[in-house]
Protein backbone atom coordinates (compact mmCIF):
# COMPACT_ATOMS: atom_id res chain seq x y z
CA UNK A 1 0.00 0.00 0.00
CA UNK A 2 2.96 2.38 0.07
CA UNK A 3 2.38 3.89 3.54
CA UNK A 4 5.45 3.77 4.65
CA UNK A 5 4.92 4.66 8.55
CA UNK A 6 4.84 7.93 7.90
CA UNK A 7 0.84 8.17 9.58
CA UNK A 8 -0.48 6.52 12.07
CA UNK A 9 -3.68 4.23 11.38
CA UNK A 10 -6.43 5.54 13.53
CA UNK A 11 -8.28 2.64 12.94
CA UNK A 12 -7.84 -1.27 12.34
CA UNK A 13 -9.73 -3.28 9.89
CA UNK A 14 -10.59 -7.02 10.00
CA UNK A 15 -9.66 -6.84 6.47
CA UNK A 16 -6.28 -4.68 5.57
CA UNK A 17 -6.37 -5.72 1.62
CA UNK A 18 -9.41 -3.51 1.82
CA UNK A 19 -6.91 -0.22 2.62
CA UNK A 20 -5.45 0.97 -0.53
CA UNK A 21 -3.99 4.65 -1.45
CA UNK A 22 -2.95 4.82 -4.90
CA UNK A 23 -4.79 5.40 -8.13
CA UNK A 24 -6.67 2.10 -9.63
CA UNK A 25 -5.83 1.67 -13.44
CA UNK A 26 -6.33 -1.56 -15.87
CA UNK A 27 -6.15 -3.47 -12.73
CA UNK A 28 -2.98 -1.78 -10.93
CA UNK A 29 -2.37 0.27 -7.92
CA UNK A 30 -0.52 3.53 -9.60
CA UNK A 31 1.08 6.44 -8.66
CA UNK A 32 0.77 10.13 -10.11
CA UNK A 33 3.65 10.68 -12.92
CA UNK A 34 4.51 13.95 -11.40
CA UNK A 35 4.65 11.92 -7.87
CA UNK A 36 3.04 13.92 -5.71
CA UNK A 37 0.55 13.38 -3.21
CA UNK A 38 -1.70 14.62 -1.04
CA UNK A 39 -2.88 14.18 2.45
CA UNK A 40 -6.31 12.94 3.65
CA UNK A 41 -7.63 14.07 7.25
CA UNK A 42 -9.98 12.79 9.75
CA UNK A 43 -12.39 15.45 10.04
CA UNK A 44 -12.99 15.18 13.89
CA UNK A 45 -9.41 15.32 14.59
CA UNK A 46 -8.26 17.50 11.79
CA UNK A 47 -5.31 15.26 11.28
CA UNK A 48 -4.18 13.38 8.23
CA UNK A 49 -3.96 9.40 8.60
CA UNK A 50 -2.77 8.76 4.55
CA UNK A 51 -2.16 10.47 1.45
CA UNK A 52 -2.51 9.64 -2.07
CA UNK A 53 -1.67 10.20 -5.36
CA UNK A 54 -2.26 14.02 -6.78
CA UNK A 55 -3.43 13.24 -10.77
CA UNK A 56 -3.42 15.64 -13.48
CA UNK A 57 -3.87 15.82 -16.61
CA UNK A 58 -0.79 14.13 -17.94
CA UNK A 59 -2.57 10.85 -15.68
CA UNK A 60 -5.80 11.49 -17.69
CA UNK A 61 -4.66 9.46 -21.47
CA UNK A 62 -3.50 6.35 -20.25
CA UNK A 63 -6.62 5.78 -17.84
CA UNK A 64 -8.99 6.30 -20.45
CA UNK A 65 -7.25 4.70 -23.14
CA UNK A 66 -7.31 1.10 -20.53
CA UNK A 67 -11.46 2.03 -19.89
CA UNK A 68 -11.66 2.57 -23.83
CA UNK A 69 -9.72 -0.72 -23.81
CA UNK A 70 -11.48 -2.80 -21.61
CA UNK A 71 -15.01 -0.92 -23.35
CA UNK A 72 -14.29 -3.14 -26.65
CA UNK A 73 -14.30 -6.27 -24.92
CA UNK A 74 -16.71 -5.56 -21.86
CA UNK A 75 -19.39 -4.25 -24.15
CA UNK A 76 -19.83 -7.12 -25.91
CA UNK A 77 -20.17 -9.67 -23.20
CA UNK A 78 -23.70 -11.12 -22.63
CA UNK A 79 -26.13 -8.65 -19.81
CA UNK A 80 -26.50 -11.84 -17.65
CA UNK A 81 -22.44 -11.83 -17.22
CA UNK A 82 -22.68 -8.40 -16.06
CA UNK A 83 -25.10 -8.96 -13.88
CA UNK A 84 -23.34 -11.57 -11.78
CA UNK A 85 -20.48 -9.45 -11.37
CA UNK A 86 -22.58 -6.41 -10.07
CA UNK A 87 -24.13 -9.43 -7.34
CA UNK A 88 -20.66 -10.40 -6.79
CA UNK A 89 -20.23 -7.10 -6.37
CA UNK A 90 -23.10 -5.98 -3.91
CA UNK A 91 -22.12 -9.51 -2.08
CA UNK A 92 -18.48 -8.52 -1.42
CA UNK A 93 -19.48 -4.80 -0.13
CA UNK A 94 -21.87 -6.23 2.16
CA UNK A 95 -19.19 -8.77 3.77
CA UNK A 96 -16.78 -5.79 3.90
CA UNK A 97 -19.51 -3.89 5.78
CA UNK A 98 -17.99 -3.01 8.91
CA UNK A 99 -14.53 -2.35 7.10
CA UNK A 100 -16.06 0.26 4.77
CA UNK A 101 -17.88 1.93 7.38
CA UNK A 102 -14.94 2.79 9.41
CA UNK A 103 -13.04 3.91 6.98
CA UNK A 104 -16.08 6.03 5.54
CA UNK A 105 -16.58 7.65 9.10
CA UNK A 106 -12.73 8.43 9.36
CA UNK A 107 -13.10 10.27 5.93
CA UNK A 108 -16.56 11.88 5.70
CA UNK A 109 -16.65 12.09 10.04
CA UNK A 110 -20.68 10.60 9.57
CA UNK A 111 -21.43 8.59 12.83
CA UNK A 112 -20.92 4.90 12.69
CA UNK A 113 -25.20 4.23 12.79
CA UNK A 114 -24.30 6.56 9.16
CA UNK A 115 -22.21 4.77 8.00
CA UNK A 116 -23.91 1.77 7.87
CA UNK A 117 -27.14 3.71 6.66
CA UNK A 118 -25.06 4.71 3.47
CA UNK A 119 -23.78 1.37 2.71
CA UNK A 120 -27.46 -0.33 3.33
CA UNK A 121 -28.79 2.63 0.91
CA UNK A 122 -25.74 2.04 -1.48
CA UNK A 123 -26.21 -1.85 -2.24
CA UNK A 124 -29.53 -0.96 -2.86
CA UNK A 125 -27.99 0.17 -6.21
CA UNK A 126 -25.90 -2.91 -6.82
CA UNK A 127 -28.71 -5.20 -6.13
CA UNK A 128 -31.09 -3.01 -8.64
CA UNK A 129 -28.85 -2.48 -11.57
CA UNK A 130 -27.69 -5.99 -11.05
CA UNK A 131 -31.38 -6.75 -12.47
CA UNK A 132 -31.52 -3.55 -14.92
CA UNK A 133 -28.77 -5.42 -16.70
CA UNK A 134 -30.73 -8.12 -18.55
CA UNK A 135 -33.97 -5.74 -19.01
CA UNK A 136 -32.37 -3.59 -21.25
CA UNK A 137 -34.34 -4.20 -24.91
CA UNK A 138 -34.95 -2.62 -27.72
CA UNK A 139 -38.50 -2.72 -30.22
CA UNK A 140 -39.74 -3.96 -33.26
CA UNK A 141 -43.26 -2.38 -34.98
CA UNK A 142 -44.79 -1.83 -38.54
CA UNK A 143 -44.73 1.74 -39.61
CA UNK A 144 -46.94 3.31 -41.60
CA UNK A 145 -45.22 2.01 -45.10
CA UNK A 146 -46.81 -1.53 -45.28
CA UNK A 147 -43.68 -3.31 -46.59
CA UNK A 148 -41.22 -2.03 -43.91
CA UNK A 149 -40.24 -3.15 -40.27
CA UNK A 150 -38.30 -0.21 -37.87
CA UNK A 151 -36.07 -1.88 -34.76
CA UNK A 152 -34.38 -0.27 -32.01
CA UNK A 153 -31.83 -1.80 -29.79
CA UNK A 154 -30.28 -0.20 -27.03
CA UNK A 155 -25.93 -0.09 -27.03
CA UNK A 156 -23.70 1.54 -24.10
CA UNK A 157 -22.59 4.96 -24.59
CA UNK A 158 -18.83 3.90 -24.28
CA UNK A 159 -16.21 5.15 -21.15
CA UNK A 160 -18.19 7.28 -18.93
CA UNK A 161 -16.55 9.81 -16.48
CA UNK A 162 -17.68 10.68 -12.85
CA UNK A 163 -17.36 13.28 -10.76
CA UNK A 164 -18.22 12.88 -7.41
CA UNK A 165 -18.51 14.53 -3.85
CA UNK A 166 -17.58 13.68 -0.39
CA UNK A 167 -20.68 13.77 1.29
CA UNK A 168 -22.13 10.44 0.30
CA UNK A 169 -19.24 8.42 -1.41
CA UNK A 170 -20.37 5.01 -1.50
CA UNK A 171 -23.88 6.00 -3.04
CA UNK A 172 -22.39 7.82 -5.39
CA UNK A 173 -20.41 5.63 -6.92
CA UNK A 174 -22.18 2.57 -6.55
CA UNK A 175 -25.33 4.47 -8.27
CA UNK A 176 -23.57 5.86 -11.05
CA UNK A 177 -21.35 2.87 -11.61
CA UNK A 178 -24.10 0.07 -11.37
CA UNK A 179 -26.11 2.01 -13.58
CA UNK A 180 -22.80 1.99 -16.23
CA UNK A 181 -21.58 -1.07 -15.93
CA UNK A 182 -24.96 -2.39 -16.32
CA UNK A 183 -25.39 -0.89 -19.37
CA UNK A 184 -22.26 -1.94 -20.55
CA UNK A 185 -19.79 1.06 -20.10
CA UNK A 186 -16.92 1.30 -18.87
CA UNK A 187 -16.03 4.14 -15.98
CA UNK A 188 -13.62 6.18 -14.95
CA UNK A 189 -14.07 8.03 -11.38
CA UNK A 190 -12.54 11.03 -9.96
CA UNK A 191 -13.34 11.22 -6.09
CA UNK A 192 -13.37 14.28 -3.99
CA UNK A 193 -10.01 14.44 -2.01
CA UNK A 194 -11.70 14.01 0.90
CA UNK A 195 -13.01 10.55 0.25
CA UNK A 196 -10.60 8.88 -2.02
CA UNK A 197 -10.04 5.61 0.38
CA UNK A 198 -13.73 4.45 0.81
CA UNK A 199 -13.53 4.43 -3.45
CA UNK A 200 -10.32 2.58 -4.07
CA UNK A 201 -11.65 -0.03 -1.93
CA UNK A 202 -15.03 -0.27 -3.62
CA UNK A 203 -12.43 -0.42 -6.70
CA UNK A 204 -10.81 -2.91 -4.97
CA UNK A 205 -13.72 -5.04 -4.20
CA UNK A 206 -14.97 -4.61 -8.20
CA UNK A 207 -11.92 -6.10 -9.42
CA UNK A 208 -12.47 -9.22 -6.82
CA UNK A 209 -15.91 -9.23 -7.93
CA UNK A 210 -14.42 -9.95 -11.80
CA UNK A 211 -14.78 -6.89 -13.75
CA UNK A 212 -12.31 -6.84 -16.50
CA UNK A 213 -9.69 -4.93 -15.83
CA UNK A 214 -10.21 -1.26 -16.98
CA UNK A 215 -13.77 -1.41 -16.47
CA UNK A 216 -13.16 0.86 -13.07
CA UNK A 217 -10.33 2.78 -12.85
CA UNK A 218 -10.17 5.17 -10.31
CA UNK A 219 -7.98 8.82 -10.16
CA UNK A 220 -7.30 10.50 -7.06
CA UNK A 221 -6.47 14.11 -6.93
CA UNK A 222 -6.25 17.22 -4.42
CA UNK A 223 -8.46 20.18 -4.45
CA UNK A 224 -6.08 22.39 -6.44
CA UNK A 225 -5.77 19.92 -9.26
CA UNK A 226 -9.46 18.58 -9.32
CA UNK A 227 -10.24 21.42 -12.01
CA UNK A 228 -7.32 20.38 -14.36
CA UNK A 229 -7.86 16.91 -14.16
CA UNK A 230 -11.76 16.50 -14.09
CA UNK A 231 -11.66 19.22 -17.50
CA UNK A 232 -9.17 16.42 -18.99
CA UNK A 233 -11.24 13.76 -18.44
CA UNK A 234 -14.49 16.09 -19.76
CA UNK A 235 -12.63 16.97 -22.78
CA UNK A 236 -11.07 13.76 -23.99
CA UNK A 237 -12.58 12.60 -27.64
CA UNK A 238 -13.16 9.15 -25.72
CA UNK A 239 -15.05 9.94 -22.90
CA UNK A 240 -18.60 9.61 -24.61
CA UNK A 241 -20.63 10.58 -21.04
CA UNK A 242 -19.67 12.73 -17.60
CA UNK A 243 -21.85 12.45 -14.87
CA UNK A 244 -21.52 14.63 -12.30
CA UNK A 245 -22.62 15.29 -8.42
CA UNK A 246 -21.69 18.73 -6.83
CA UNK A 247 -22.42 22.67 -6.77
CA UNK A 248 -24.24 23.65 -9.72
CA UNK A 249 -21.43 26.86 -10.11
CA UNK A 250 -19.34 23.93 -11.13
CA UNK A 251 -22.14 21.88 -12.84
CA UNK A 252 -22.43 25.00 -15.45
CA UNK A 253 -18.74 25.00 -16.25
CA UNK A 254 -18.44 21.25 -16.84
CA UNK A 255 -22.06 21.26 -19.38
CA UNK A 256 -19.86 24.00 -20.80
CA UNK A 257 -16.71 22.28 -21.38
CA UNK A 258 -18.78 19.02 -22.97
CA UNK A 259 -20.92 20.86 -24.80
CA UNK A 260 -17.71 21.24 -27.08
CA UNK A 261 -17.49 17.36 -28.19
CA UNK A 262 -21.46 17.23 -27.50
CA UNK A 263 -20.82 14.85 -24.65
CA UNK A 264 -24.16 13.35 -22.66
CA UNK A 265 -24.02 14.90 -19.16
CA UNK A 266 -25.95 14.22 -16.12
CA UNK A 267 -25.91 16.70 -13.48
CA UNK A 268 -26.94 16.18 -9.82
CA UNK A 269 -26.45 19.41 -8.81
CA UNK A 270 -27.40 21.92 -5.42
CA UNK A 271 -30.56 22.07 -3.79
CA UNK A 272 -32.41 24.83 -1.37
CA UNK A 273 -34.95 22.43 -0.50
CA UNK A 274 -38.57 23.50 1.08
CA UNK A 275 -40.49 21.70 3.62
CA UNK A 276 -44.14 22.67 4.19
CA UNK A 277 -45.67 21.38 7.29
CA UNK A 278 -49.49 22.39 7.37
CA UNK A 279 -51.88 22.75 10.21
CA UNK A 280 -53.11 19.86 9.47
CA UNK A 281 -50.32 17.64 9.70
CA UNK A 282 -48.99 14.48 11.63
CA UNK A 283 -46.55 16.72 13.76
CA UNK A 284 -44.71 13.55 15.18
CA UNK A 285 -45.02 12.05 11.53
CA UNK A 286 -43.64 15.28 10.63
CA UNK A 287 -40.88 16.08 13.04
CA UNK A 288 -39.42 12.31 12.63
CA UNK A 289 -39.41 13.06 9.07
CA UNK A 290 -37.59 16.18 8.49
CA UNK A 291 -35.31 16.35 11.51
CA UNK A 292 -33.47 12.99 10.39
CA UNK A 293 -33.21 14.52 7.21
CA UNK A 294 -32.23 17.40 8.58
CA UNK A 295 -29.65 16.52 10.72
CA UNK A 296 -27.78 13.39 8.83
CA UNK A 297 -24.26 14.17 8.39
CA UNK A 298 -24.60 17.30 10.00
CA UNK A 299 -26.81 19.02 7.25
CA UNK A 300 -24.50 18.15 4.67
CA UNK A 301 -26.84 16.40 1.69
CA UNK A 302 -28.10 18.17 -1.26
CA UNK A 303 -31.74 16.80 -0.56
CA UNK A 304 -32.08 18.10 2.64
CA UNK A 305 -34.37 20.41 4.61
CA UNK A 306 -32.57 23.47 3.55
CA UNK A 307 -35.93 26.21 4.43
CA UNK A 308 -38.46 24.57 6.64
CA UNK A 309 -42.13 26.69 6.18
CA UNK A 310 -44.57 25.80 8.86
CA UNK A 311 -48.22 27.07 9.44
CA UNK A 312 -48.90 29.78 11.71
CA UNK A 313 -51.29 27.56 13.97
CA UNK A 314 -48.77 25.06 14.74
CA UNK A 315 -45.54 27.45 14.44
CA UNK A 316 -44.76 27.56 17.98
CA UNK A 317 -45.68 24.12 18.78
CA UNK A 318 -43.53 22.57 16.20
CA UNK A 319 -40.36 24.87 17.05
CA UNK A 320 -40.98 23.53 20.82
CA UNK A 321 -40.84 20.15 19.93
CA UNK A 322 -38.30 20.49 17.38
CA UNK A 323 -35.68 22.49 19.71
CA UNK A 324 -36.43 19.66 22.35
CA UNK A 325 -35.15 17.36 19.88
CA UNK A 326 -32.10 19.30 18.81
CA UNK A 327 -31.15 19.56 22.48
CA UNK A 328 -31.08 16.13 22.91
CA UNK A 329 -28.56 15.38 19.57
CA UNK A 330 -24.17 14.14 21.20
CA UNK A 331 -21.83 15.75 18.69
CA UNK A 332 -18.74 14.29 18.58
CA UNK A 333 -16.29 11.77 16.69
CA UNK A 334 -17.95 9.50 14.11
CA UNK A 335 -16.44 6.64 16.00
CA UNK A 336 -17.92 7.39 19.24
CA UNK A 337 -20.81 5.06 19.80
CA UNK A 338 -22.88 8.08 21.82
CA UNK A 339 -22.50 10.29 19.22
CA UNK A 340 -25.43 11.33 16.92
CA UNK A 341 -24.16 13.92 14.93
CA UNK A 342 -20.60 14.14 13.46
CA UNK A 343 -18.34 17.02 12.36
CA UNK A 344 -18.77 18.79 9.08
CA UNK A 345 -16.08 17.27 6.75
CA UNK A 346 -14.35 20.10 5.63
CA UNK A 347 -13.16 23.64 7.23
CA UNK A 348 -14.46 25.45 4.76
CA UNK A 349 -18.07 23.97 6.16
CA UNK A 350 -17.46 25.66 9.16
CA UNK A 351 -16.89 28.68 7.72
CA UNK A 352 -19.52 29.07 5.44
CA UNK A 353 -22.02 28.30 8.37
CA UNK A 354 -20.29 30.86 10.80
CA UNK A 355 -21.47 33.36 7.62
CA UNK A 356 -24.38 32.56 7.18
CA UNK A 357 -25.58 32.93 10.44
CA UNK A 358 -23.57 35.85 11.57
CA UNK A 359 -24.57 37.49 7.90
CA UNK A 360 -29.09 36.42 9.24
CA UNK A 361 -28.00 37.91 13.02
CA UNK A 362 -27.20 41.08 11.68
CA UNK A 363 -30.29 41.54 9.62
CA UNK A 364 -32.54 40.30 12.51
CA UNK A 365 -32.86 36.82 12.65
CA UNK A 366 -32.91 34.86 15.96
CA UNK A 367 -30.73 32.43 17.09
CA UNK A 368 -32.66 30.07 19.04
CA UNK A 369 -29.94 27.79 19.92
CA UNK A 370 -26.36 26.64 18.68
CA UNK A 371 -24.59 29.36 16.18
CA UNK A 372 -21.12 28.37 17.09
CA UNK A 373 -18.25 26.39 16.12
CA UNK A 374 -17.38 23.52 18.73
CA UNK A 375 -13.76 23.22 19.61
CA UNK A 376 -13.33 19.63 19.96
CA UNK A 377 -10.03 17.39 19.80
CA UNK A 378 -9.27 19.93 16.80
CA UNK A 379 -12.05 18.77 14.64
CA UNK A 380 -14.64 20.62 12.46
CA UNK A 381 -17.64 20.90 14.51
CA UNK A 382 -20.35 22.89 14.46
CA UNK A 383 -23.56 23.06 17.18
CA UNK A 384 -27.04 22.26 15.99
CA UNK A 385 -28.59 25.49 14.79
CA UNK A 386 -32.04 26.57 15.32
CA UNK A 387 -33.29 29.82 13.19
CA UNK A 388 -36.19 32.13 13.34
CA UNK A 389 -37.26 35.24 12.25
CA UNK A 390 -35.90 34.60 8.55
CA UNK A 391 -36.34 37.15 6.02
CA UNK A 392 -35.89 37.26 1.96
CA UNK A 393 -32.89 39.13 1.77
CA UNK A 394 -31.18 37.13 3.96
CA UNK A 395 -28.24 34.46 2.58
CA UNK A 396 -29.12 31.37 4.40
CA UNK A 397 -32.71 31.78 2.70
CA UNK A 398 -31.06 32.10 -0.52
CA UNK A 399 -28.07 29.68 -0.15
CA UNK A 400 -27.80 26.17 0.35
CA UNK A 401 -26.48 25.90 3.71
CA UNK A 402 -24.87 22.08 3.50
CA UNK A 403 -24.64 22.85 7.55
CA UNK A 404 -26.59 21.62 10.59
CA UNK A 405 -27.96 24.85 10.42
CA UNK A 406 -31.96 24.87 10.63
CA UNK A 407 -34.66 27.88 9.40
CA UNK A 408 -37.88 28.13 10.62
CA UNK A 409 -40.34 30.54 8.32
CA UNK A 410 -43.86 31.24 9.01
CA UNK A 411 -46.68 31.14 7.09
CA UNK A 412 -50.12 31.24 6.56
CA UNK A 413 -52.12 30.04 3.04
CA UNK A 414 -51.19 27.24 0.75
CA UNK A 415 -50.65 29.73 -2.17
CA UNK A 416 -48.44 32.03 0.12
CA UNK A 417 -46.09 28.76 0.76
CA UNK A 418 -46.03 27.66 -2.52
CA UNK A 419 -44.86 31.03 -4.11
CA UNK A 420 -42.30 31.08 -1.43
CA UNK A 421 -40.85 27.73 -1.86
CA UNK A 422 -40.55 28.06 -5.37
CA UNK A 423 -38.88 31.18 -4.75
CA UNK A 424 -35.22 29.73 -5.95
CA UNK A 425 -33.40 28.44 -8.89
CA UNK A 426 -33.02 25.24 -7.37
CA UNK A 427 -35.40 22.61 -8.35
CA UNK A 428 -33.66 19.18 -6.53
CA UNK A 429 -36.45 17.89 -3.76
CA UNK A 430 -39.50 19.30 -1.68
CA UNK A 431 -41.48 18.14 0.71
CA UNK A 432 -45.08 18.94 2.34
CA UNK A 433 -47.03 17.59 5.25
CA UNK A 434 -50.62 17.49 5.48
CA UNK A 435 -53.76 15.14 5.68
CA UNK A 436 -55.81 16.82 3.30
CA UNK A 437 -55.67 14.46 0.34
CA UNK A 438 -56.10 17.16 -2.19
CA UNK A 439 -53.91 20.03 -0.99
CA UNK A 440 -51.46 17.18 -1.11
CA UNK A 441 -51.86 16.85 -4.64
CA UNK A 442 -51.94 19.75 -5.75
CA UNK A 443 -48.53 20.38 -3.82
CA UNK A 444 -47.33 17.44 -6.21
CA UNK A 445 -48.65 19.23 -9.01
CA UNK A 446 -47.40 22.71 -7.83
CA UNK A 447 -44.13 22.33 -6.17
CA UNK A 448 -40.98 23.18 -8.21
CA UNK A 449 -38.68 20.11 -7.74
CA UNK A 450 -37.96 16.66 -9.52
CA UNK A 451 -38.64 14.98 -6.26
CA UNK A 452 -41.31 15.79 -3.80
CA UNK A 453 -41.50 14.19 -0.68
CA UNK A 454 -45.65 13.61 0.58
CA UNK A 455 -45.36 12.91 4.39
CA UNK A 456 -42.42 12.05 3.36
CA UNK A 457 -38.53 12.86 4.30
CA UNK A 458 -35.41 11.51 2.55
CA UNK A 459 -37.36 8.92 -0.41
CA UNK A 460 -34.18 8.61 -2.32
CA UNK A 461 -33.22 4.85 -3.50
CA UNK A 462 -32.69 2.57 -6.18
CA UNK A 463 -35.67 2.21 -7.68
CA UNK A 464 -36.95 5.57 -7.63
CA UNK A 465 -35.95 8.05 -9.95
CA UNK A 466 -33.79 10.64 -8.80
CA UNK A 467 -32.78 14.06 -10.07
CA UNK A 468 -33.73 17.77 -10.29
CA UNK A 469 -35.18 20.05 -12.80
CA UNK A 470 -34.17 24.36 -13.44
CA UNK A 471 -30.82 24.93 -11.98
CA UNK A 472 -30.97 21.71 -10.16
CA UNK A 473 -29.51 19.67 -13.11
CA UNK A 474 -30.50 17.62 -15.83
CA UNK A 475 -30.82 13.71 -16.15
CA UNK A 476 -32.10 11.03 -13.54
CA UNK A 477 -29.98 8.73 -12.16
CA UNK A 478 -31.52 5.01 -10.39
CA UNK A 479 -35.09 4.54 -10.79
CA UNK A 480 -36.58 1.55 -13.91
CA UNK A 481 -35.11 1.90 -17.19
CA UNK A 482 -34.66 5.73 -16.49
CA UNK A 483 -30.90 5.80 -14.94
CA UNK A 484 -29.39 2.59 -17.34
CA UNK A 485 -30.77 5.15 -20.42
CA UNK A 486 -28.43 7.77 -19.54
CA UNK A 487 -25.37 5.47 -20.73
CA UNK A 488 -27.35 4.04 -23.97
CA UNK A 489 -27.94 4.87 -27.38
CA UNK A 490 -31.02 3.59 -28.98
CA UNK A 491 -30.34 3.31 -32.93
CA UNK A 492 -32.98 2.79 -35.53
CA UNK A 493 -32.92 0.21 -37.84
CA UNK A 494 -35.70 -0.03 -40.93
CA UNK A 495 -35.92 -3.23 -43.49
CA UNK A 496 -38.02 -3.18 -46.16
CA UNK A 497 -39.24 -6.56 -46.96
CA UNK A 498 -40.83 -8.49 -49.66
CA UNK A 499 -43.19 -11.22 -50.48
CA UNK A 500 -45.52 -10.25 -47.36
CA UNK A 501 -48.00 -7.63 -48.57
Amino acid sequence: MGLEGKYKLPFKLNNPDLLHNESFVHGKWVKSKSGKTFEVVDPGTGEAWVECPTNDASDVDEAVKSSHECFESYRKISPRARAQMLFKWDTLIRENKEDIATILVYETGKPRAEAYGEIDYSTGFTWWFAGEAERIQGTVFTPALPDRRVFTIKQPLGVAAALVPWNFPIAMILRKAGAALAAGCTMIVKPSPETPITVLALAYLADKAGFPRGALNVLTTDLDKTPELSEALCRHPLVKKVSFTGSTRVGKLIAKICSDSLKKVTLELGGNCPVLIFDDANLDQALGQIFALKYRHAGQACITANRVYVQSGIFDKFLEKWNAETKKLVVGHGADKSTTMGPVTTPRGIEKALALVEDAKSKGATIHMGGNKISKNGGYFFEPTVITGVKPDMDIAKEEIFAPVCTFIKFETEDEAIKVANDTSMGLASYCFTKNVDRMWRLFENLEAGMIGLNTGNSSAAESPFGGIKQSGYGKESGKDVAVNEYLITKTGTFTLEGQS
